[in-house]
């Protein structure tokens, strides 16, 4: 089962409004940049529930989701 993971993102903001995260901030201090955004679009977290902007990344090579979900951002994790 997944759940959300809340977590510090450094993000770019463009002149025309759109957001753009450049770094996720994990909470034991590992930075992982982000590599490319291949999508954005107004998705809900199947895995972890919740909804709000589904940003496809790639980081490290692999594709992740990001949310933005009000004003929180929140990635999929394994529950503990």
């Amino acid at each position: 089962m997944s759940c959300k993971k809340y977590v510090d993102v450094t993000a770019r903001f463009t002149a025309e409004g759109t957001v753009l995260p450049l770094e996720i901030h994990w909470e034991d201090g590992r930075k992982y940049p982000i590599d490319r955004i291949l999508d954005i679009r107004p998705a809900a977290s199947l895995k972890a529930g919740g909804a709000g902007i589904r940003y496809t990344c790639r980081i490290e090579g692999r594709s992740k989701y990001l949310y933005l979900e009000e004003n929180k951002w929140f990635v999929e994790a394994k529950e503990q």
